[in-house]
C-alpha cells in the first residue's frame, strides 16, 4: 500500500470515527471467511458496517477526534463494527459475539463516551431507533384513538358521558 492509498484509508477512517453513533472495536483471529461473511451480512440487515483496518492507520485517523480515547482498544487483530444508529452495531457485535468464542469485544466509542466490554453490552440492549419511534407514536396515537372510539361510541354511550359531564358540572 503505497503513501496516497494510506491517506485515503485514514481519511475513510476518519469519516467513519466522525459520522457513526457507535463504534465496536473486537478481536476476530481465528474468524473463518465464512464466519465474516457471516458478520458482514448481518451487519448490513441491520443498516451497519464492519471494516477491518490496519491499527496505525486507525490510530492516526482518531487523532484529534471525539472518540480517539478508544486507541487503546487498537491492538493485534481488530475489526470495527460502526453505524450511525447508536445501537445497531452493537447488537450486531453482541449476537455475533454470543454465537462465535473467536469474536471478542474489547470495547468501542459512543459519540465522545469510550465504552468497555460492558459499556458495549448496555448499548446492545438499548431499543433501537425504530423502536423508540414507533412507542412515542404509540404515545401520540393513544388519545387520538380514545377520541375516535368516543365519536365513533353508540349514541346512548354519548348520551351517558354528557349527563355525566352535565351532572358534574351542576356540582
Amino acid at each position: 500500500m503505497d503513501r496516497a492509498q494510506k491517506e485515503k484509508v485514514v481519511e475513510e477512517l476518519g469519516q467513519i470515527f466522525e459520522s457513526s453513533g457507535v463504534v465496536v472495536v473486537a478481536h476476530y483471529e481465528g474468524l473463518t471467511v465464512a464466519e465474516m461473511q457471516d458478520l458482514r451480512a448481518r451487519a448490513r440487515a441491520a443498516d451497519a458496517s464492519v471494516r477491518v483496518a490496519k491499527n496505525r492507520l486507525a490510530k492516526i485517523a482518531l487523532e484529534g477526534k471525539p472518540c480517539a480515547s478508544m486507541a487503546e482498544y487498537l491492538s493485534g487483530m481488530t475489526v470495527l463494527t460502526f453505524s450511525e444508529d447508536p445501537v445497531a452495531a452493537a447488537k450486531v457485535a453482541e449476537d455475533f459475539a454470543k454465537g462465535n468464542d473467536k469474536f471478542k469485544i474489547l470495547g468501542g466509542a459512543m459519540g465522545e463516551n469510550a465504552l468497555d466490554r460492558a459499556g458495549v453490552e448496555a448499548v446492545s440492549k438499548m431499543p433501537s431507533r425504530e423502536e423508540l419511534i414507533a412507542s412515542i407514536v404509540g404515545c401520540i396515537a393513544a388519545p387520538a384513538s380514545n377520541i375516535a372510539g368516543a365519536i365513533g361510541a353508540p349514541a346512548s354511550n354519548i348520551a351517558g358521558i354528557l349527563s355525566t359531564i352535565e351532572d358534574k358540572a351542576a356540582a
